[in-house]
């Protein structure tokens, strides 16, 4: 069903609060191309960073003769380089993220828009898409300009992809030779469990982030009584009593679920990011993104 009916994407408000931010990586990253971004790595572009001694081997080109002639000693001229980053949101379009309203699914596309944009406007390479067959459509962007193609690409996602994260990863990890910052939004939800498609993101040396979306109804759920229970990703089904004993259970396995969860990312530096489809987007991205080191 298309999130067509609901709030766009982004507004034009969160547009210009967008273009003022940056996305953060916590490693290294060669670029392949020159971008905005200041880079931990020593090279050769027009700023001035500092000096080092002279250890043979070193480019010649880089000695600074001048301090030569009045220290008597080598003193290599180091210059802070630019690069861009490689940036990745990988979306969870599986049946359970079309619920709650607004759908998690929508609030994953939301936030994946906002940072990728947030790469755009600084010249990162840019790669916003959806686990499993919608993601060999995705393109890869560069640049402001290209917004609204990512747009268009996330408008025709949809919710149905009932791949597992495992192989949804797994198919981005063939299709995707780079390395960069990976964010992976999802409710997690996935009988296979999650840990291993998070591990392959780490074993290709990825940053990797996580948006954990999940639905309030999902965890305060406002039904009581007889209920059966469908799966909407396999079909398999349950009947069962919503009593106060049974919501008490419930809410500790979700939370038991939501601790395990940020232990397991806490072990690997996976950095958690819990997210709540109640809580405006602009909220998410400008002050709680913010604050767990994904954007500054």
């Amino acid at each position: 069903m298309s999130n067509r009916q609901e709030t766009p994407l982004l507004s034009p408000s969160l547009l210009g609060r967008l273009e003022r931010m940056e996305l953060v990586s916590r490693k290294v990253f060669r670029g392949r191309m020159k971008g905005e971004r200041k880079s931990k790595r020593k090279g050769q572009s027009v700023e001035f960073h500092d000096f080092r001694n002279y250890v043979p081997g070193d480019d010649l080109r880089l000695i600074d003769w001048n301090l030569y002639a009045r220290l008597d000693q080598l003193f290599l001229k180091l210059f802070q380089e630019e690069e861009d980053l490689h940036f990745y949101a990988l979306i969870d379009a599986s049946e359970s993220m079309n619920f709650g309203t607004p759908t998690k699914l929508h609030v994953a596309k939301q936030l994946a828009a906002a940072l990728g944009y947030v790469g755009l406007c600084r010249a990162d390479r840019v790669s916003v898409q959806a686990l499993g067959p919608m993601g060999r459509q995705a393109p890869v962007l560069r640049g402001r300009a290209s917004l609204w193609k990512m747009l268009n690409y996330l408008d025709l996602v949809e919710s149905g992809h009932n791949v597992s994260l495992f192989d949804g990863v797994k198919d981005f990890s063939l299709r995707n030779s780079g390395t960069g910052v990976a964010v992976l939004i999802s409710d997690l939800m996935d009988k296979q469990g999650y840990e291993s498609a998070l591990r392959m993101l780490i074993g290709r040396r990825m940053d990797v982030f996580v948006m954990h979306v999940l639905s309030p109804e999902e965890i305060d759920p406002p039904i009581r009584g007889d209920r059966r229970l469908i799966d909407v990703e396999d079909g398999d089904s349950a009947e069962i009593t919503l009593n106060n004993y049974a919501l008490q259970k419930y809410q500790e396995t979700v939370s038991s679920f939501i601790g395990s969860t940020k232990t397991f990312c806490a072990k690997r530096s996976i950095a958690y990011v819990p997210v709540r489809t109640e809580t405006p987007v602009e909220t998410i991205v400008t002050k709680y993104l913010r604050e767990r080191g994904v954007v500054r």
